[in-house]
């Protein structure tokens, strides 16, 4: 056989496994991540043998999405990112949404720790900052990138605020 008609053929369920092993050895995905990347590798494959070999490591429990969402949740969260931006980034990776929900929670008080936090490393204690400064939006705005609700961000940043009488 020639090299020609080597690189032509499409891939097997097992070479599709391999690959997809290969992936979760290095970090969890989700389901939908791993059919994203594999399409791309193997463009030639059949929809049919790639959900195939995704179905046998759902099925021998190495691929989980709950377990990615537990992971990238724990992750995220350790890198200083909020509940709306961790739900819009499992979204996006294709996690359902009852999955998302078993994971992330908006109620959870380490949101307000955090975002506390964050301020407190952005703010030096010798200056309090002026309600309406640029300081004062540039944090809310900081605060908001990272996904935390309006309420955290307000408890947040009043911390710090400086009332000037009018």
């Amino acid at each position: 056989m020639s090299v020609n008609n080597y690189k032509n053929r499409t891939p097997s369920v097992s070479v599709l496994r391999r690959a997809a092993m290969d992936y979760l050895a290095r970090r969890e995905h989700s389901i939908y991540e791993l059919k994203q990347k594999l399409f791309i590798k193997y463009p030639d494959s059949t929809l049919e043998d790639l959900v195939n070999a995704l179905d046998e490591l759902r099925s021998e429990n190495l691929q989980s999405d709950h377990r990615f969402a537990e992971c990238y949740v724990r992750y995220r969260k350790s890198k200083g990112f909020a509940y709306k931006h961790i739900r819009a980034d499992l979204s996006s990776r294709g996690v359902h949404i009852d999955i998302v929900n078993d994971y992330l929670f908006s109620e959870d008080p380490e949101w307000q720790v955090m975002a506390n936090s964050l301020i407190d490393k952005k703010v030096s204690n010798s200056h309090e900052m002026v309600y309406g400064s640029k300081q004062h939006r540039r944090l809310v705005r900081f605060l908001e990138s990272r996904g935390f609700l309006l309420c955290e961000i307000q408890k947040a940043v009043y911390r710090n605020l400086k009332f000037i009488p009018t």
